[in-house]
Parts: structure tokens; C-alpha cells; sequence
């Protein structure tokens, strides 16, 4: 099975509130991208906290997510997937989609699409690109969970990207919005509107 991880953790200083609750449409970050995932192949849903962890998960216990928290959040992204990939159970998961809370775009079919491709050809990773640059998420499957359980934190996942190019697909997209980083106000305002 495929199992989704959605890292939650960072103080999102730059926005200067937590990107997991900024509205969307009629929901909130991290609940638009639980519904879409929701309508995929994933059997489970991991979602990682840190900064203020205790306030948000209030906010989301809600959603039917496993929440992992992870106290050492402020040692970055691989820190928090690295709490994610000890709590999975490896006989069973195949791969994980691996997703960035600040993506709040996130498109199932796509997900789906990428779910196939990774079943039918067995690479050790997939990632989608729209216009020539690749997006979020990615899919990693579990031949490399020791190999991101040992890559340096400072360097998170993509040393282990760089050194599997070989072993990559890339699944074209027309849908920008895999490429959406949404991490200060101004991009905010720029990608959805409002304050």
C-alpha cells in the first residue's frame, strides 16, 4: 500500500502564522490537501507537527489523519519525515507520497496518475513536473526510507533525489499548481488573495 505524509511542523516565521490554517476556498491549507488525498489511492494519511503543536492539532483533530508530532521540528523537513518513516510499518508500506503543508495545491487525479506509474514500473521515486520544473508530491518508495533515515539533516531529501536521478520518473503536468510554494504573505496574497 501507499501511505501519504504531509509535513506540518515548521513555525512558518516568514508568513508569520501557521500555513497549515491559512483559507483556501472554503477550507484551511492542510484540510484541502487531506480532502484531496482523500480521493486517491493513499490508505492512510500522516500528518507531522512541531512548532506549537498542541494548539494546531486542536484545530485539525477533526480530520481523519494520524498525527505525529516532532520535537526536534526545528532540525527541518527530514527531521519531521524522519518521525513519519519510524512509525510506518514496513512490511506493509510500499512507498509514501510525500507532501509540504505550504502546497495547499494538490491535484488527485495527478496523485493517482503517479500512484499507477509507480506500481507499473517500480522507480525508486516519482515526481511531477509542469513546465519544466518539478513539483510537490513526490512519492519515495521504501527501498530508500534508510537511505533518507541517513541522509544528512541539513541537506533533507534531496540528496537522496540527487542521487537516484537514474531511478526517477518525472509524471508531465499542465496543473501549476504542484509548483505553488506558498511561504510568505506576499505569495499568499499573489496565489489565492485576501490577507
Amino acid at each position: 500500500m501507499v501511505v501519504a505524509v504531509v509535513l506540518s511542523a515548521g513555525e512558518s516565521s516568514r508568513m508569520g502564522r501557521p500555513k497549515a490554517l491559512l483559507p483556501v476556498g472554503d477550507s484551511f491549507f492542510l484540510e484541502r490537501i487531506v480532502n484531496a488525498l482523500r480521493q486517491t489511492r493513499v490508505e492512510k494519511i500522516f500528518v507531522v507537527l512541531g512548532h506549537n503543536a498542541q494548539a494546531l492539532e486542536a484545530k485539525i483533530r477533526h480530520l481523519p489523519v494520524t498525527i505525529l508530532v516532532n520535537p526536534d521540528y526545528s532540525r527541518g523537513q527530514l527531521s519531521s519525515l524522519h518521525v513519519a518513516l519510524r512509525e510506518l510499518d514496513k512490511d506493509t508500506v510500499d512507498g509514501i507520497v510525500l507532501h509540504l503543508v505550504d502546497h495547499p495545491f494538490i491535484d488527485a487525479a495527478l496523485v493517482d496518475r503517479m500512484i499507477e506509474r509507480f506500481y507499473a514500473s517500480h522507480p525508486l521515486i516519482v515526481v511531477p513536473v509542469c513546465g519544466g520544473r518539478r513539483g510537490h508530491p513526490v512519492i519515495f518508495s521504501r527501498k530508500l526510507f534508510p537511505e533518507l533515515l541517513a541522509a544528512p539533516l541539513e541537506q533533507g531529501a534531496k540528496s537522496v533525489v540527487r542521487a537516484h536521478a537514474n531511478e526517477t520518473i518525472e509524471i508531465q503536468t499542465e496543473y501549476e499548481g504542484i509548483t505553488y510554494d506558498i511561504d510568505t504573505p506576499e505569495e499568499y496574497r499573489r496565489r489565492i488573495g485576501g490577507n
